[in-house]
């Protein structure tokens, strides 16, 4: 082999060795720069690593949790089994119809039971109130001349379902010979009358007419005077009457339980003519 491969061969090498020791260089460098830690750094770090606490892993954290769980849980108290009760065939065959049928009588039963407790409660208790078919006060004599005389001559009582009007004293005499009037003379010689409302030909109600001072049915035209006497039309007969009492302190009962049958045609016990235009026909009267 000649010197000069010899050298050739030698610088080889001397330059791969070079460049073996600068790669070290720059490794040992790289390692040690800016950020990294020495030996000894890492040397404590890794002591200390061995005495700090090991964190639990998560299997560990969940085994925990269900533990804590099962121990929070109460055991029951063991206690008796219930006694089994079998169910009522006939509540578990009720059907809609049976339901409402049951609901229907029921309310039923209680409605007439409500209805017949408190009739029995008022028939126990009669009211104190004037009703028609009994004995009715309507008021004070005094009172009640006053309330016709402002009144144009008439006083009507709904609750005895009756005008009520003077007897002229004078006409007494005449009056104790008409049969009809025996059962009213009570109330005639108290100065006073009470005429049932009903008209006596078909019921309509009489009412009074201001101008002639009679009674003047507007449903088939019959008058009466103001005593109810009939005078015209075509009603069988005058004015039914009630009987009329007046009580030591002045107070006029009206008896409504019976209807005594009103004088006959041609009764004109007091005279008394129209006194005015009548309301029915139009017609005068004598002044």
């Amino acid at each position: 082999m000649s010197s000069a491969a010899i050298i050739a061969i030698a610088v080889a090498v001397l330059v791969v060795l070079f460049a073996v020791v600068l790669l070290t260089a720059a490794r040992k460098s790289d390692v040690r720069g800016a950020g990294a830690l020495s030996r000894e750094t890492r040397r404590r770090d890794k002591d200390a690593a061995v005495d700090a606490p090991v964190a639990p892993t998560g299997k560990e954290v969940e085994r925990a949790a269900v533990e804590a769980r099962e121990a929070s849980l109460v055991v029951p108290e063991s206690s008796a089994p219930a006694v089994w009760v079998a169910p009522d065939e006939e509540a578990i065959g009720v059907s809609r119809r049976q339901l409402l049928n049951r609901a229907t009588v029921t309310l039923m039963g209680a409605g007439l039971g409500t209805f017949a407790a408190g009739a029995f409660v008022a028939f126990l208790w009669p009211t104190a109130a004037p009703v028609f078919g009994g004995k009715v006060n309507v008021g004070k004599l005094d009172d009640i001349l006053s309330s016709i005389a402002s009144n144009g001559g008439f006083f009507y009582s709904s609750s005895a379902r009756s005008y009520i009007t003077e007897y002229p004293a004078e006409a007494l005499p005449k009056a104790k010979g008409v049969s009809e009037y025996q059962p009213v003379l009570g109330g005639m010689e108290s100065g006073i009358v009470a005429l049932y409302q009903k008209c006596p030909h078909l019921g309509c109600r009489v009412p009074e007419c201001k101008s002639s001072q009679w009674f003047e049915c507007p449903c088939h035209g019959s008058q009466y005077n103001r005593v109810g006497e009939k005078k015209a039309g075509p009603a069988p007969r005058g004015m039914d009457q009630f009987a009329v009492t007046v009580g030591s302190t002045g107070d006029v009962v009206i008896d409504t339980s019976t209807v005594f049958t009103g004088a006959p045609i041609g009764t004109n016990t007091t005279g008394q003519e129209a006194e005015g235009p009548h309301c029915i026909t139009g017609g005068g009267g004598s002044h």
